[in-house]
């Protein structure tokens, strides 16, 4: 048996600092400076955070300019439905939440990849006969955002390539190149209602090709999918044996014109991986509560993909368990009229902002169909002054105090998102606003002086 011996080095006067060791078997290991190192400080940011990039902040943070002080500032950039309190979550909600925290049962860790009841209440909501689920095929995370990033982390390398929508939302970017992962960037077609361009991304992938990224509905287009689009992106998917990463985070969040059709519904061999949770639809996103369903009735993903999926989720020990104990009467209890109210809310918005800004010379805007967004395209040959986007929403910010933010965060130049969830006064406003300053801006074709344009 080892014995642990402490000696003490010097003479009878001790030194001012005592070199103690502890030695095995009462062989003293040697102290002192690594060969050929010397101290000194060396603390550097690591590779991972260096690589880690928002384009949305970087461009942000970047425009410097100060809002018109006479005009008070109506922010359509940000999309967080709760900002204005004018579209609060159903009481049945809060309710669910106060109950869980009074019960004092949910204070604890859960298993990382969420309680088994709570994933059992998840894979119920979603089941259907086209695409079953059960307990085993739920991981609840942090936000849907965190349901990406895993999802990303367990399907590519470093040195892979994932396929991305352009434009799209920047985190998968932001993801991807964190993790070493390149992004290849398939396009979507305004003209076409922002339906994907299926040959040029077809022709995007290679060996090295690990997912395709899917997103629908569309932030930041509000677009939505048909059901034969959708077949042809699994046949596109299915053709070069690539699986699919679904952000779902708007499902079921589409105008009562259009119909929303899950991608693991129609698939019948893709395995799928749908990222969603509760942040938009029931209009909670400070929640944080996020879940991955695992589609994969061909077992192609197998027990590796879920088993390295629940070794990812124990990083951070799970989503928070207070939503975990709520989550039960939140899908249950939910009211219909709620869900109605919402959606008639922001189609009423969307139709709005549409009509207005259709008529203003300059701009293209794009008709949405769901979530909570509108494209406007800007035909920045009639306002030469500005030489892109980001240079137009700036002197907006500056001339009217409206904050649209310029589809370059979205690798789409010429265009600005306009997130629907403010209060329709605020909408009416941020519109004649958008109007003065174009009228003010504006220039036709050669030798024009008047506001005249085709529409």
């Amino acid at each position: 048996m080892d014995s642990y011996l402490i000696q003490v080095n010097g003479k009878k006067s001790l030194p001012s600092i005592l070199d103690v060791h502890v030695s095995l078997n009462g062989k003293a290991p040697s102290v002192g400076r690594g060969k050929g190192r010397k101290p000194h400080w060396a603390v550097r940011a690591s590779d991972m955070s260096k690589r880690t990039f928002n384009p949305i902040r970087a461009i942000v943070d970047s425009m410097k300019v100060e809002p018109n002080p006479q005009k008070p500032l109506i922010s359509l950039s940000i999309g967080d439905p709760t900002v204005f309190g004018n579209l609060p979550t159903d009481d049945e909600v809060t309710e669910a939440m106060k109950e869980a925290l009074d019960s004092g049962r949910y204070n604890g860790y859960a298993p990382s990849v969420g309680y088994l009841s709570c994933r059992e209440v998840v894979a119920g909501y979603y089941n259907c006969p086209e695409a079953p689920l059960e307990a085993q095929d739920v991981i609840l995370t942090s936000g849907c955002s965190q349901a990406i990033e895993l999802a990303l982390a367990v399907l590519a390398n470093p040195g892979q390539n994932i396929l991305v929508p352009r434009p799209g939302f920047s985190l998968y970017k932001t993801l991807a190149q964190s993790l070493g992962i390149d992004v290849k960037f398939y396009n979507l077609l305004p003209e076409k209602s922002w339906e994907i361009d299926l040959k040029q991304m077809e022709s995007l992938v290679d060996d090295k090709t690990a997912c395709l990224i899917v997103n629908n509905p569309s932030n930041p287009c509000g677009s939505v999918f048909s059901k034969s689009h959708l077949q042809k992106i699994l046949a596109v998917a299915s053709r070069q044996c690539i699986p699919i990463l679904a952000d779902e985070i708007y499902a079921e969040m589409v105008f009562e014109d259009c119909k929303y059709e899950s991608l693991a519904k129609l698939s019948t061999n893709v395995p799928i991986l749908s990222c969603g949770g509760l942040a938009k639809r029931w209009l909670v996103p400070g929640w944080r509560m996020g879940w991955i369903l695992i589609h994969d009735r061909r077992d192609i993903f197998g027990k590796e993909i879920r088993d390295s999926l629940l070794r990812l989720s124990q990083r951070i020990l799970g989503p928070c368990t207070v939503v975990q104990g709520a989550l039960g009467r939140i899908l249950r209890g939910t009211s219909p009229e709620f869900y109605h109210n919402t959606l008639s809310f922001l189609k009423s918005n969307a139709d709005l902002c549409f009509a207005a800004l259709s008529a203003v010379c300059g701009l293209q805007p794009v008709r949405p169909s769901g979530a909570m967004y509108l494209m406007v395209g800007i035909q920045m040959e009639h306002f030469p002054e500005f030489e892109n986007d980001v240079e137009f929403t700036e002197r907006l910010i500056a001339e009217q105090s409206v904050f649209c933010l310029p589809a370059t965060c979205f690798e789409y130049p010429n265009f600005f998102r306009v997130v629907i969830t403010v209060p329709e006064e605020m909408m009416v406003e941020a519109c004649r606003r958008i109007q003065q300053f174009c009228e003010r801006h504006y220039e036709g074709g050669e030798g024009s002086q008047d506001l005249e344009c085709d529409k």
